[in-house]
């Protein structure tokens, strides 16, 4: 996941997905057939949820679904279900992240027994309490030092450099990926960072409850200077504040980041340090070993600003900044008072979460995000069957179909045009499950008894790999995500689509449940990141990942009015008084839930084979199919995690993708809202893209 939050190329189902840590654990999806998958009869056993894959008993029938769909269908379970203590938010996506790490906990678990294992001895490290607290700060003390002992500038450049490669954040991040334009070949992207807040919104933005935060992240920064044995912390606070403040005010905004076109500066690295001189770029890539002759430079307005307060601010504060982001990057790996202190803010301050996870679940966190592939390889053996991976790529097959059909069908969209976009879709490699090569985890030393050596060394190791990759053959064999992930992805430059084992469980997909209940969960989740190959971003990627114009100009106005329709329809949206969906910054996601859906309808009409589904529970096919979207996206927030995600998640919140059904004439259908519903649109105005 790391790797790809930074590939400006890929988009995930679920950005933020919710770390699980409650107990709620349902049955485990049976072993299925492809063909029992994707017929119109369902099994005679009973499913996870209700008596056909739903949980009927969630819904609240008080509420008119013209009025609010997403709590007609779920409205009871969101006033009964309460957020846990170590929680942020719950819902759909926690119950299965929940079974996925209570597996993992207990291959970790029986691992640890093993004097051979590496990912037992990882996790027993973890798991150590009490000798992370007996050694204190000295495991990260060499490290400080470091950074203590720097003398000028050019050292700092040499230590940012450094600090990269143990994962701990500078003035500047980079990568190395494919380069958008030449997707066969690997190049270093760079971009903006130096924030000790989410985003720039978080320094900007005037109102009352952004101008609170500000005041806590004053008052943390004081407080860990202090537990790292630091003086005078309030007035040191006070200067990084307005160092990060001044970053903050020459980053670019999230849209434009998001920006495929606007993001891709290709400079050779004289050109970069011409344009940006107050940094020694070339010191600071060849002190990892890096001679990039070109490379991609994200934000360059943003690098150019940054360099040049770099060059102007007081070495003593550069230093203060690499000192808090230290400690904020390995905080968890450090004595309580550390890791509480990182989590008060972090966590409490800006999500509202008031409990830490147990620590186990932290440990197999750990573990997932440091020998991750390997604890996959076991838990793919135990917990995904060949035929539940059978069941997936007929399902996946069927929704591409669906896709081919509706290009085809398209009445803004020229021949022409309709001709690459199906060129484009063949090309489509889905990966289902888990990799067909596990990454090689030999050079990476864990000791049972050094976990933030573990943790830096882990962080290193994937820095190297991820450096290694320049001069060699694109790797499209490659995962961003591990098994044991709840969620799924769409990778622009590979052309590919790739879905986890652990997302194909109930709510998504019950081989016991009626086919419309999983097309509307797992075959959304299907449609969703085949659009995403299709949103405004993605379709801006040609049948080999090239970031490419094949549209024609009057498709591609006819698409951008369509797009701009959806923009203002989720600008409307006020979660808060006065606060609104940023429709321009989710508009990739609403279109993949859009057009997600709509591929998910097709496909399930098609599975009919020309019959009419049956009426089961009084409920026709669509309404299934409808409610069976709306269930995956129950999800209960406490008010500081919503009011985070709407300023740095490009998605929306749950209730907003579950209400894109409004734009769906088969919902009118199934549904018969009334013309003076709080969600009905006249037909003219219902949005349709793909």
């Amino acid at each position: 996941m790391k790797q790809l939050l930074l590939c400006a190329t890929a988009s995930v189902l679920v950005l933020g997905a919710p770390v699980a840590h409650a107990k709620n654990k349902k049955t485990e999806a049976s072993a299925a057939t492809a063909a029992s998958a994707t017929t119109a009869t369902a099994s005679t056993a009973k499913p996870t949820y209700g008596d056909y894959g739903f949980d009927t008993a969630g819904m609240d029938l008080s509420v008119k679904p013209g009025d609010d769909f997403y709590h007609h269908a779920n409205g009871t379970w969101v006033k009964n279900t309460p957020i846990p203590a170590d929680r942020s938010n719950f819902g759909a996506f926690n119950t299965l992240e929940d079974l996925s790490r209570d597996r993992t906990r207990a291959i970790l678990e029986e691992a640890s027994k093993d004097s051979a294992s590496k990912i037992g001895a990882a996790y027993t490290s973890y798991m150590d309490e009490a000798a992370v607290e007996a050694k204190g700060l000295a495991p990260i003390q060499p490290w400080l030092n470091d950074v203590r002992a720097v003398k000028n500038k050019a050292d700092y450049v040499t230590l940012t450099a450094r600090a990269a490669r143990a994962g701990i954040s500078g003035p500047f991040s980079h990568y190395v990926g494919q380069d958008d334009k030449n997707p066969e070949t690997y190049i270093v992207s760079i971009g903006q960072s130096g924030l000790g807040l989410p985003n720039r919104d978080y320094y900007l933005e005037q109102d009352e409850k952004m101008a609170g935060i500000r005041t806590a992240y004053l008052t943390h920064l004081e407080k860990v200077f202090g537990l790292i044995g630091e003086a005078n912390g309030k007035a040191r606070a006070a200067a990084l504040m307005a160092l990060e403040t001044e970053i903050a005010k020459i980053h670019w905004t999230q849209v434009d980041s998001r920006d495929a076109d606007k993001t891709y500066n290709k400079m050779t690295l004289a050109d970069l340090q011409k344009s940006a001189p107050g940094f020694d770029f070339a010191a600071y890539f060849a002190a990892n070993g890096i001679k990039p002759e070109t490379l991609i430079v994200s934000q360059p307005s943003a690098i150019t600003g940054i360099a040049a307060l770099i060059a102007k601010t007081p070495l003593s504060v550069l230093k203060d900044a690499m000192l808090m982001r230290s400690v904020h990057s390995y905080a968890d790996y450090l004595p309580h008072a550390v890791a509480d202190e990182d989590f008060a803010f972090y966590e409490t301050v800006l999500s509202g979460t008031p409990e830490q996870a147990d620590r186990w679940k932290r440990g197999v966190d750990f573990l997932k995000n440091s020998l991750g592939e390997e604890v996959g390889k076991v838990y793919v053996a135990r917990y995904f069957p060949p035929e539940t991976k059978a069941a997936m790529d007929e399902l996946v097959g069927n929704v591409l179909s669906a896709m081919g059909r509706r290009i085809d069908s398209l009445e803004w969209m020229s021949d022409a045009t309709k001709a690459r976009a199906r060129k484009k879709l063949a090309a489509f490699t889905p990966k289902i499950g888990y990799p067909d090569k596990w990454r090689d985890y030999t050079g990476l030393t864990i000791k049972a008894d050094d976990l933030l050596g573990n943790a830096m060394r882990s962080n290193q190791f994937d820095y190297d790999y991820n450096i290694g990759k320049l001069g060699k053959p694109v790797d499209r064999g490659e995962w961003f995500m591990t098994p044991m992930e709840i969620n799924a992805y769409a990778n622009f430059g590979m052309v590919e689509i790739v879905f986890p084992a652990a997302i194909l469980q109930p709510p998504f997909f019950d081989i016991n449940a009626d086919p419309a209940v999983n097309y509307g969960g797992i075959g959304a989740v299907i449609g969703h990141e085949i659009s995403h190959h299709f949103d405004d971003q993605g379709a801006k990627y040609d049948e080999n990942g090239k970031l490419d114009q094949w549209w024609t100009d009057a498709d591609l106005a006819a698409f951008k009015k369509r797009a701009d329709d959806l923009v203002k329809q989720y600008d409307a949206y006020e979660p808060f008084p006065g606060v609104h969906v940023k429709g321009a910054f989710t508009l990739g996601e609403n279109i993949g839930d859009l057009a997600g859906l709509a591929l998910a309808l097709d496909a399930y009409h098609a599975s009919l084979g020309g019959k009419e589904a049956p009426v089961i529970d009084g409920t026709t096919g669509d309404q299934r199919f409808f409610l069976g979207w709306a269930q995956v996206w129950r999800r209960n927030y406490r008010e500081a995690n919503l009011r985070q995600r709407i300023v740095t998640d490009p998605h929306s919140p749950s209730q907003y993708r579950t209400d894109i059904v409004r734009n769906f004439d088969a919902w009118y259908g199934a549904f018969k809202p009334a013309a003076n519903g709080k969600l009905y649109l006249a037909p003219k105005d219902r949005v349709k893209i793909w």
